[in-house]
């Protein structure tokens, strides 16, 4: 059996870190804590010129629901384009309508310009909020996205354990289901064995001191309770911990 770990990462340090661990595929996000938005196109480019492994980056272009209007998805199609002119390998995308299902009027449009330019596609999460994931796993097969990111519609993966195996039976090799939310190497080999899944998602996150000789406490940049001088990153212990966890299923 063949692994995939694919890291999301929202910062060109962490790429290094997650390339190092032993990542297969990366996720290029800005701002993770917000569950990952479109990254800047200077992004794009440098993580293009360093990656030695495939980087597909999100297409999300703010945070909050998956119901867009016309404006987010013309936004949508001109980053689908940047993603290809920086010379990464595929974007991730979610789209839904007002009703919880997966609007495949505006998927079918961002998945017909990733197509443009050979790009790979992964639906991801927004599928964990649609009201029936039997008709959005058709849904995604019609769109011929290669995976779907997915905790089986539970808060992690762990949880949703049970729904990601009928998801895998579901889709039956016309893609993958990529377990994703909660992965670790405490749990990635339980999670693989119980589902039958063979590509798996994490951050690895971990964070570093600010590197600033002056700390200048008195003036926050955004959000009231974090702290700018602690600067989030991937760990690559975490990532060659969940590799070696999944070793043991090989």
């Amino acid at each position: 059996m063949t692994y995939q770990i694919e890291v999301c990462i929202d910062n060109l340090e962490s790429l290094h870190y997650a390339i190092s661990g032993g990542a297969d595929r990366i996720e290029l996000c800005s701002s993770l804590a917000l569950g990952g938005l479109t990254p800047s196109f200077g992004f794009m480019q440098q993580a293009a010129k360093i990656s030695t492994i495939p980087v597909y980056a999100m297409i999300r272009p703010r945070q909050g629901d998956f119901l867009y209007s016309e404006e987010d998805i013309e936004l949508m199609l001109l980053d689908i384009d940047a993603a290809a002119h920086a010379g990464l390998q595929g974007v991730v995308f979610g789209v839904l309508t007002a009703d919880g299902d997966i609007d495949m009027q505006q998927a079918t449009r961002l998945a017909q310009q990733a197509k443009s330019h050979n790009l790979g596609i992964t639906f991801h999460r927004a599928i964990d909020q649609c009201r029936n994931y039997i008709n959005a796993i058709e849904a995604v097969a019609e769109l011929g996205c290669e995976r779907i990111l997915t905790s089986g519609l539970a808060s992690n993966a762990e949880q949703g354990i049970e729904v990601l195996a009928k998801m895998v039976e579901l889709a039956n090799g016309r893609f993958a289901i990529m377990a994703g939310a909660g992965v670790n190497a405490g749990n990635i080999a339980h999670i693989a064995r119980s589902t039958g899944i063979t590509q798996l998602h994490l951050s690895g996150k971990t964070t570093r001191q600010s590197q600033m000789n002056v700390i200048a406490e008195q003036a926050k940049m955004g959000n009231q309770e974090l702290d700018d001088f602690i600067v989030p990153i991937t760990s690559t212990q975490t990532i060659e911990k969940v590799m070696k966890a999944l070793r043991t299923l090989i």
